[in-house]
């Protein structure tokens, strides 16, 4: 079983890494070749771009300018470990065991529009560069299409090494997008959480992404395999729901 999610905006360089083990990003050459580009833009311009203020542009300005092979944990840090949004605040990676932090390496892949397809513990330097991003590189008229045949033959690889011909996604639709599911061969299962709100059940962002990090946590500590043992998540108050299920699309409801 393959589990994939998204990058997180929010960064976290300053904490001290629990492990020090680590890996590398397989596909730098490509985000070098992104970053090339960028460092051609000036703050106003990354602003622009990426539809962000202009302190956050000047500070992703400074990010892609320092930008330098080769990684090493002095000047990056693991990908699980250096995201800090809603969905790793619920996965909270920091307080697993280096046993459970080492199963999630083979078990998650992250989606990323620089790094391509990340695992767990490979080494990442600061940035923002979301998927929908309309980058253009040479014939490339967005980051879809810079990533369009090089995301999904490293998913279908993961998947196999996974040991199980199931991907449990738990990304964003920005980045799911990114991966050719036809091509992939395998059984996908879409979870789904629902907060009761004015008398039904509504997908609510925030707490829907803390329990996509709730899932994935859940999944590697109990060592999940099967589909149907996913029902079993009661995380934070959650329960499987299967009125409202369907095949390939459990959905998991919180009365608050």
């Amino acid at each position: 079983m393959l589990i994939v999610i998204s990058p997180a905006k929010s960064l976290d360089f300053n904490t001290t890494a629990p492990t020090s083990e680590f890996s590398m990003p397989e596909m730098l050459d490509d985000s070098e070749k992104l970053v090339s580009r960028l460092k051609k833009m000036n703050p106003k311009k990354l602003s622009v771009l990426m539809g962000i203020s202009a302190s956050l542009g000047q500070l992703n300005y400074e990010r892609y300018q320092t930008w330098h092979q080769p990684f090493t944990p002095e000047n990056a840090k693991q990908a699980v470990l250096a995201f800090s949004g809603d969905v790793y605040q619920g996965l909270d990676a920091n307080s697993l065991s280096e046993e459970h932090l080492l199963k999630l390496q083979s078990k998650l892949r992250i989606l990323s529009g620089l790094y391509g397809v990340l695992k767990p513990l490979d080494l990442i330097q600061p940035y923002r560069l979301e998927m929908g991003t309309k980058l253009k590189y040479q014939r490339s008229d967005d980051l879809y299409a810079f990533w369009k045949k090089k995301i999904t033959p490293k998913v279908k690889e993961a998947i196999a090494e996974s040991g199980s011909n199931v991907l449990v996604n738990l990304a964003s639709n920005e980045y799911y997008k990114s991966i050719e599911t036809k091509k992939l061969g395998a059984e996908i299962v879409t979870p789904a959480f629902k907060d009761m709100k004015n008398g039904e059940y509504k997908m609510i962002s925030f707490f829907a992404k803390k329990a996509r990090g709730l899932m994935t946590r859940f999944i590697v500590e109990n060592n999940i395999e099967k589909v149907e043992d996913l029902q079993a998540f009661d995380a934070e108050g959650y329960g499987f729901n299967p009125r409202l299920s369907k095949p390939g699309s459990p959905v998991f409801t919180r009365d608050n």
